[in-house]
């Protein structure tokens, strides 16, 4: 039963890496191959850097959602509940995000598809939460380019 499920699940993300190949390489226009080198060699550093700096703020934000958390839920279940869901969002696309680091460096297609499951939970929570702009631009312009250096990973 175990594996009929991963067989399954293996299948829609194999359809849906198809379609997203086709909408995200074969119909838009490329990025510069000195953009997609640039981006290959040093976007895994410059993540790295940036969530270095910002790791502190994420702390932060973390520690005061754990004391304001209970007493946002007395300002309504459906705002203590959407603020619980985006604080477990972000700390698993964060997590996913320097789990793909040492991958992205090594060209390795394990980094790559971190990186692209990150981006797949900040789409699925921007549909949960009704945020179409963010959907769009931010998750619509990480998948292009993730699927436009995809080649380089091995």
């Amino acid at each position: 039963m175990e594996e009929k499920a991963k067989k399954e699940s293996a299948m829609g993300m194999d359809q849906l890496d198809s379609v997203l190949n086709e909408y995200l390489v074969k119909k838009v226009p490329a990025l510069p191959a000195a953009a997609k080198d640039f981006i290959v060699k040093f976007g895994p550093w410059i993540s790295l850097v940036v969530g270095i700096m910002l790791l502190p703020l994420i702390l932060a934000a973390f520690g005061l959602g754990a004391l304001f958390g209970p007493v946002a839920m007395m300002g309504g279940v459906r705002f203590g509940a959407t603020y619980m869901l985006s604080m477990l969002v972000a700390a698993g696309q964060m997590v996913l995000q320097f789990a793909a680091i040492p991958g992205l460096m090594k060209r390795q297609m394990g980094g790559w598809k971190l990186a692209f499951y990150g981006a797949l939970v900040g789409a699925v929570y921007s549909i949960v939460s009704f945020n179409i702009i963010g959907l769009i631009i931010g998750t619509g312009l990480t998948l292009y380019v993730l699927y436009q250096i995809k080649s380089y990973y091995k």
